[in-house]
Protein backbone atom coordinates (compact mmCIF):
# COMPACT_ATOMS: atom_id res chain seq x y z
CA UNK A 1 0.00 0.00 0.00
CA UNK A 2 1.07 3.47 -0.49
CA UNK A 3 2.47 5.41 2.04
CA UNK A 4 1.06 9.07 2.35
CA UNK A 5 3.84 10.47 0.95
CA UNK A 6 3.71 8.59 -2.07
CA UNK A 7 0.12 9.31 -2.89
CA UNK A 8 0.60 13.24 -2.52
CA UNK A 9 4.08 12.94 -4.65
CA UNK A 10 1.52 10.65 -7.38
CA UNK A 11 -1.25 13.62 -7.32
CA UNK A 12 1.04 16.53 -7.59
CA UNK A 13 -0.37 17.89 -3.89
CA UNK A 14 1.77 19.01 -1.54
CA UNK A 15 1.30 18.05 2.33
CA UNK A 16 1.64 21.95 3.56
CA UNK A 17 -1.50 22.81 1.26
CA UNK A 18 -4.12 20.67 2.02
CA UNK A 19 -7.02 21.93 3.60
CA UNK A 20 -8.07 21.17 7.17
CA UNK A 21 -12.14 20.98 6.68
CA UNK A 22 -13.33 20.17 2.86
CA UNK A 23 -17.68 20.17 2.76
CA UNK A 24 -19.14 18.75 0.10
CA UNK A 25 -22.82 19.34 -1.58
CA UNK A 26 -23.16 15.76 -3.01
CA UNK A 27 -25.83 17.00 -5.72
CA UNK A 28 -27.20 15.24 -8.64
CA UNK A 29 -27.81 11.77 -7.81
CA UNK A 30 -31.70 12.06 -8.43
CA UNK A 31 -30.79 13.45 -11.94
CA UNK A 32 -28.19 10.57 -12.35
CA UNK A 33 -30.62 7.98 -11.87
CA UNK A 34 -33.09 9.79 -14.30
CA UNK A 35 -31.04 9.76 -17.29
CA UNK A 36 -30.25 5.88 -16.88
CA UNK A 37 -34.50 5.56 -16.47
CA UNK A 38 -33.64 4.14 -12.87
CA UNK A 39 -35.43 4.77 -9.72
CA UNK A 40 -34.12 8.22 -7.96
CA UNK A 41 -33.12 5.55 -5.01
CA UNK A 42 -30.50 3.53 -7.00
CA UNK A 43 -29.02 7.47 -7.59
CA UNK A 44 -28.79 7.76 -3.93
CA UNK A 45 -27.17 4.58 -3.74
CA UNK A 46 -24.47 4.92 -6.41
CA UNK A 47 -23.83 8.41 -4.41
CA UNK A 48 -23.07 6.15 -1.48
CA UNK A 49 -20.08 4.55 -3.19
CA UNK A 50 -18.62 8.56 -4.40
CA UNK A 51 -19.29 9.62 -0.24
CA UNK A 52 -16.73 6.43 0.66
CA UNK A 53 -14.54 7.47 -2.00
CA UNK A 54 -13.92 11.07 -0.53
CA UNK A 55 -13.67 9.74 2.62
CA UNK A 56 -10.69 7.32 1.58
CA UNK A 57 -9.28 10.45 -0.60
CA UNK A 58 -9.35 12.49 3.03
CA UNK A 59 -8.07 9.76 4.76
CA UNK A 60 -4.80 9.19 2.53
CA UNK A 61 -3.91 12.55 2.11
CA UNK A 62 -4.43 13.58 6.25
CA UNK A 63 -7.57 15.90 5.48
CA UNK A 64 -8.82 15.88 8.88
CA UNK A 65 -12.66 16.94 8.60
CA UNK A 66 -15.32 16.04 5.82
CA UNK A 67 -18.82 17.55 6.43
CA UNK A 68 -20.93 15.60 3.78
CA UNK A 69 -24.29 17.61 2.76
CA UNK A 70 -26.51 14.54 3.73
CA UNK A 71 -30.37 15.76 3.95
CA UNK A 72 -31.20 18.87 4.17
CA UNK A 73 -34.59 20.71 6.43
CA UNK A 74 -36.35 21.47 3.19
CA UNK A 75 -35.69 17.60 1.68
CA UNK A 76 -38.62 16.51 4.12
CA UNK A 77 -40.91 18.10 1.35
CA UNK A 78 -40.05 15.54 -1.27
CA UNK A 79 -42.30 13.19 -1.50
CA UNK A 80 -43.10 10.73 1.08
CA UNK A 81 -42.14 7.23 -0.32
CA UNK A 82 -38.62 9.16 -1.79
CA UNK A 83 -37.70 10.35 2.07
CA UNK A 84 -38.38 6.80 3.91
CA UNK A 85 -36.70 4.75 1.31
CA UNK A 86 -33.61 7.82 1.86
CA UNK A 87 -34.05 7.49 5.97
CA UNK A 88 -34.11 3.34 5.64
CA UNK A 89 -31.13 4.03 3.56
CA UNK A 90 -29.31 5.86 5.54
CA UNK A 91 -30.26 4.10 8.45
CA UNK A 92 -28.78 0.54 6.93
CA UNK A 93 -25.64 2.60 6.20
CA UNK A 94 -24.88 3.76 9.43
CA UNK A 95 -24.94 0.70 11.44
CA UNK A 96 -23.48 -1.39 8.61
CA UNK A 97 -20.38 1.13 8.42
CA UNK A 98 -19.43 1.12 11.91
CA UNK A 99 -16.38 -1.94 11.64
CA UNK A 100 -14.84 0.75 8.82
CA UNK A 101 -15.09 3.17 10.66
CA UNK A 102 -13.46 1.79 13.93
CA UNK A 103 -11.17 -0.18 11.56
CA UNK A 104 -9.89 3.22 10.21
CA UNK A 105 -10.24 5.74 13.25
CA UNK A 106 -12.84 7.33 11.95
CA UNK A 107 -15.08 9.62 13.70
CA UNK A 108 -18.85 9.99 12.91
CA UNK A 109 -20.49 13.62 13.96
CA UNK A 110 -24.03 14.83 12.68
CA UNK A 111 -25.06 18.40 12.50
CA UNK A 112 -28.91 19.64 12.00
CA UNK A 113 -32.52 19.47 13.56
CA UNK A 114 -31.88 15.83 14.58
CA UNK A 115 -34.78 15.90 17.10
CA UNK A 116 -37.09 15.31 14.12
CA UNK A 117 -35.49 12.34 12.77
CA UNK A 118 -37.43 9.07 13.04
CA UNK A 119 -36.27 7.37 16.54
CA UNK A 120 -34.80 4.28 14.65
CA UNK A 121 -32.63 6.21 12.32
CA UNK A 122 -32.07 8.80 15.41
CA UNK A 123 -31.07 5.73 17.23
CA UNK A 124 -28.48 4.19 15.22
CA UNK A 125 -26.75 7.50 14.59
CA UNK A 126 -26.20 8.25 18.24
CA UNK A 127 -24.94 5.12 19.01
CA UNK A 128 -22.62 4.90 16.56
CA UNK A 129 -21.57 8.41 17.04
CA UNK A 130 -20.79 6.87 20.83
CA UNK A 131 -18.89 4.22 19.67
CA UNK A 132 -16.88 6.39 17.52
CA UNK A 133 -16.51 9.26 19.82
CA UNK A 134 -12.80 8.35 20.58
CA UNK A 135 -11.34 7.52 16.29
CA UNK A 136 -8.84 10.06 15.22
CA UNK A 137 -7.46 9.82 11.86
CA UNK A 138 -10.48 11.49 10.46
CA UNK A 139 -13.70 13.19 11.66
CA UNK A 140 -16.71 12.69 9.17
CA UNK A 141 -19.14 15.38 9.85
CA UNK A 142 -22.89 14.37 8.34
CA UNK A 143 -25.06 16.84 7.82
CA UNK A 144 -29.11 16.00 8.49
CA UNK A 145 -31.83 17.76 8.78
CA UNK A 146 -29.89 20.90 8.13
CA UNK A 147 -30.37 24.29 6.79
CA UNK A 148 -28.11 27.38 7.11
CA UNK A 149 -30.72 29.72 8.31
CA UNK A 150 -32.40 27.66 10.48
CA UNK A 151 -28.98 26.94 12.46
CA UNK A 152 -28.02 30.96 12.65
CA UNK A 153 -31.97 31.09 14.42
CA UNK A 154 -30.94 28.30 16.67
CA UNK A 155 -27.73 29.85 17.80
CA UNK A 156 -29.38 33.38 18.16
CA UNK A 157 -31.89 31.86 20.30
CA UNK A 158 -29.64 30.47 22.44
CA UNK A 159 -27.72 33.74 22.60
CA UNK A 160 -31.18 35.63 23.46
CA UNK A 161 -32.08 33.16 26.27
CA UNK A 162 -28.55 33.56 28.10
CA UNK A 163 -29.03 37.70 27.52
CA UNK A 164 -32.24 36.88 29.02
CA UNK A 165 -31.42 34.95 31.93
CA UNK A 166 -28.53 37.66 32.59
CA UNK A 167 -25.73 35.60 31.57
CA UNK A 168 -24.54 37.55 28.64
CA UNK A 169 -24.77 41.32 27.58
CA UNK A 170 -25.78 41.82 24.35
CA UNK A 171 -22.52 44.30 23.69
CA UNK A 172 -20.27 40.88 24.15
CA UNK A 173 -21.86 39.19 21.17
CA UNK A 174 -18.95 39.38 18.54
CA UNK A 175 -18.76 36.91 15.91
CA UNK A 176 -16.90 34.47 17.80
CA UNK A 177 -19.19 34.14 20.50
CA UNK A 178 -22.04 33.76 18.02
CA UNK A 179 -20.09 31.08 16.31
CA UNK A 180 -19.35 29.29 19.84
CA UNK A 181 -23.58 28.54 19.31
CA UNK A 182 -23.59 26.71 15.94
CA UNK A 183 -23.95 23.35 15.34
CA UNK A 184 -19.99 23.35 14.29
CA UNK A 185 -18.71 25.32 17.62
CA UNK A 186 -15.88 22.91 17.63
CA UNK A 187 -14.67 22.98 14.32
CA UNK A 188 -13.12 24.98 12.28
CA UNK A 189 -14.69 26.29 8.99
CA UNK A 190 -14.26 24.44 5.74
CA UNK A 191 -11.07 25.51 3.49
CA UNK A 192 -12.68 23.81 0.61
CA UNK A 193 -16.94 23.54 -0.40
CA UNK A 194 -17.13 20.93 -3.29
CA UNK A 195 -20.55 21.13 -5.58
CA UNK A 196 -21.26 19.30 -7.81
CA UNK A 197 -23.87 18.69 -10.38
CA UNK A 198 -22.62 22.47 -12.13
CA UNK A 199 -25.00 24.23 -9.92
CA UNK A 200 -24.01 27.40 -8.63
CA UNK A 201 -25.31 27.83 -5.08
CA UNK A 202 -24.68 27.12 -1.77
CA UNK A 203 -28.13 25.61 -1.17
CA UNK A 204 -28.58 27.06 2.35
CA UNK A 205 -25.55 25.37 3.37
CA UNK A 206 -23.12 26.26 6.13
CA UNK A 207 -23.99 30.22 5.11
CA UNK A 208 -21.78 31.37 8.42
CA UNK A 209 -19.05 28.87 8.11
CA UNK A 210 -18.42 29.49 4.29
CA UNK A 211 -17.52 33.56 4.67
CA UNK A 212 -13.95 32.91 3.50
CA UNK A 213 -14.34 29.10 2.39
CA UNK A 214 -12.69 28.69 -1.59
CA UNK A 215 -15.79 26.99 -4.11
CA UNK A 216 -14.97 24.21 -6.57
CA UNK A 217 -17.96 23.42 -8.75
CA UNK A 218 -17.87 20.78 -11.75
CA UNK A 219 -20.66 19.66 -14.23
CA UNK A 220 -19.93 16.22 -12.69
CA UNK A 221 -23.09 14.69 -11.23
CA UNK A 222 -22.59 13.50 -7.39
CA UNK A 223 -22.63 9.25 -8.42
CA UNK A 224 -20.12 10.12 -11.18
CA UNK A 225 -17.54 11.80 -8.52
CA UNK A 226 -15.53 9.41 -7.68
CA UNK A 227 -11.01 9.28 -6.59
CA UNK A 228 -9.55 11.08 -9.24
CA UNK A 229 -12.52 13.79 -9.12
CA UNK A 230 -11.77 14.36 -5.26
CA UNK A 231 -8.17 14.83 -6.35
CA UNK A 232 -8.66 16.92 -8.78
CA UNK A 233 -10.21 19.05 -6.91
CA UNK A 234 -7.87 18.97 -4.25
CA UNK A 235 -5.19 20.10 -6.84
CA UNK A 236 -7.54 23.11 -8.08
CA UNK A 237 -7.70 24.35 -4.32
CA UNK A 238 -4.10 24.12 -3.64
CA UNK A 239 -3.80 27.04 -7.20
CA UNK A 240 -5.84 29.30 -5.61
CA UNK A 241 -4.14 32.27 -3.15
CA UNK A 242 -6.64 32.36 -0.29
CA UNK A 243 -6.13 36.42 0.83
CA UNK A 244 -9.17 36.43 3.20
CA UNK A 245 -9.50 40.80 2.56
CA UNK A 246 -5.84 41.33 2.01
CA UNK A 247 -3.77 41.95 -0.41
CA UNK A 248 -1.64 39.38 -2.32
CA UNK A 249 1.35 41.00 -1.66
CA UNK A 250 -0.02 40.74 1.99
CA UNK A 251 -0.05 37.32 1.76
CA UNK A 252 2.99 36.44 0.21
CA UNK A 253 4.67 38.34 3.05
CA UNK A 254 3.16 36.26 5.43
CA UNK A 255 0.95 39.03 6.91
CA UNK A 256 -2.02 38.38 9.87
CA UNK A 257 -4.26 39.76 11.56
Amino acid sequence: MATREEILAQEGLHADRLPRHIAIIMDGNGRWAERRALGRIEGHRQGLESAKQALQVCLECGVPILTLYTFSLENWQRPATEVDALMRLLKEQIEGQLGELMEHQIRLQAIGDLDVLPPDVRGSLDYVVKQTQDNRNLLVNLALSYAGRAEIVHAARQLARAVARGELNPEDVDERVFARHLYTADLPDPDLLIRTSGEYRISNFLLWQLAYTELYVTDLLWPDFRRDAMFAALRAYQQRERRFGLTGEQVRRGFTY
